[in-house]
């Protein structure tokens, strides 16, 4: 396979229609079937947030001449938008999934962090939107400023590929309580592993419950705390720091356009599922950079 649009396309089609969501052993249901199937959706879906059209209407208008030799036939902007958010939970589904096949998967290694996904500027935005059920008011302390939107927890390998993730309104849930929650709810190994994060994750409580599940945190010192500090792997720190960095410039996480708690999801795990396809394909094809995607963004 080669390091491009096309060859990353079809691959994951395959494996998703083999292994994920078989289009054969669903049952045709009544009316007109659809034009896209679930896997050709998520497919697609996949091309649109690698070639960065944040719109819709606009992806559709240029995703005939990009990948119209691949899927000659194309829903309507209304018909992808519904069907796009219904695949939601697949798509985070297949995300995770696609993590378990990379071979940095079986690395007793993770990286944790949070970080802010913003759903409005305005007033206005905050009293018309539907997204009061997963959004509130957070403080971003990278930036010292406050926003409205939701907190996207992410636990990664050390190339990078997502092996579990959580959206929560961080009103209701700060970011030790959502870690916590996530490694309950979600196996981020195949058994217990140190878990590399920042100095946000400090306390008593939170490593005694990750100890509990057999997860040793590893952070920097905190300046309040006695006895001398333990070297921090840094650099180590930083890979996820250039993993929510390509999520958020590179495939557009900041830039979702949602307007619903199910859209939000969908689009989150849109972004998602593609990055852990690059990592997937690239280890596939044996390439230098894993979390590189700059050889499929055009």
């Amino acid at each position: 396979m080669k390091t491009d649009l096309d060859a990353l396309l079809i691959a994951l089609y395959v494996y998703l229609d083999d292994h994920v969501m078989p289009s054969r052993a669903r049952p045709r249901g009544r009316g007109r079937p659809p034009v896209l199937t679930p896997a050709e959706a998520v497919v697609v879906a996949v091309a649109q947030v690698l070639l960065r059209c944040d719109q819709e209407r606009y992806w559709l208008r240029i995703a005939a001449a990009r990948i119209g030799h691949l899927f000659p036939r194309l829903p309507s902007q209304a018909v992808y938008n519904r069907q796009l958010r219904d695949l939601g939970p697949q798509m985070s589904a297949a995300a995770l999934w696609i993590a378990r096949q990379i071979p940095t998967w079986h690395e007793p290694l993770r990286l944790m962090d949070g970080t802010p996904v913003r759903c409005g500027a305005s007033r206005v935005t905050v009293n018309r939107s539907s997204l009061g059920e997963i959004a509130g008011y957070g403080m971003d302390k990278s930036h010292h400023a406050f926003y409205w939107g939701a907190k996207l927890m992410l636990i990664t390998t050390a190339d990078g590929a997502v092996t579990a993730f959580s959206l929560a309104c961080p009103k209701d849930l700060d970011e030790r309580k959502q870690a916590l929650h996530l490694l309950h709810v979600t196996p981020i190994a195949p058994g217990p592993c140190p878990i590399v994060c920042d100095k946000g994750f400090a306390g008593a409580g939170i490593e005694k419950a990750a100890a509990d599940l057999g997860h040793q945190l590893i952070r920097p010192a905190r300046e309040d705390e006695p006895g001398p500090a333990l070297p921090f792997p840094g650099w180590l720190r930083q890979r996820i720091e250039a993993i929510i960095w390509t999520l958020k410039n590179q495939l557009g996480l900041e830039r979702h356009n949602a307007r619903h708690t199910d859209g939000l999801w969908a689009r989150i795990s849109q972004r998602i599922l593609a990055l852990n396809a690059v990592i997937w394909h690239n280890w596939t094809i044996d390439a230098p950079v894993k979390p590189s995607v700059i050889a499929y963004d055009h």
